[in-house]
């Protein structure tokens, strides 16, 4: 059976999105353009999907609209979408956890095992981490080395640098009443 999913493109101050989401509205995928055939491996690999069709839809449930936003500041605007990434149990975990790193913090990888109460599975978390398939929505680029360090991001380190820096100014200008 082939899975019916839309597929829009957003333009972001760091790149050309591609964005993946099933008739109900919910989040399936998303990833930078240029990836876009590993974004659909990640897709396939955690939904268990092997046939899909990608439709051409115009900001499907609202998530090009809310992803906007976060990029013009408004921060929150993609806390509240609904994802579907799929996923093993333990991933799922994984990435329910990542969504509970506030914006504007970063967390390591030995912190977020713990977090999901499976301290020992540091690596195992790194590697849910590497296989999330919604990128900025699901933060796995708020998830850092355990010396402070910016380890590995499938859309680049300067990606990852960028999206910390977004967050974090955007949140410094909040906490400082700056509008």
């Amino acid at each position: 059976m082939t899975a019916r999913l839309l597929l829009d493109h957003l333009d972001s101050p760091i790149g050309r999105l591609s964005l993946v989401a099933d008739e109900e509205g919910r989040l399936r995928a998303l990833g930078w353009f240029e990836e876009q055939a590993r974004l659909e491996q990640q897709l396939r690999a955690a939904s268990g999907l092997r046939e899909l069709a990608l439709v051409g839809a115009a900001d499907p449930g609202g998530i090009a609209a809310a992803l906007r936003a976060y990029f013009d500041g408004e921060l929150a605007a993609i806390d509240a979408l609904p994802v579907e990434p799929g996923g093993t149990e333990f991933q799922r975990a994984v990435w329910a956890a990542l969504r509970g790193i506030r914006c504007g913090e970063t967390c390591s990888y030995g912190e977020l095992a713990r977090r999901i109460g499976r301290p020992a599975a540091v690596r195992a978390v790194g590697l849910a981490n590497g296989a999330n398939p919604i990128a900025i929505v699901v933060p796995c680029h708020r998830v850092i080395g355990s010396d402070g360090t910016l380890t590995g991001y499938g859309g680049g380190l300067d990606r990852k640098r960028w999206l910390l820096a977004h967050e974090r100014a955007i949140g410094r200008q909040l906490s400082l009443g700056v509008t």
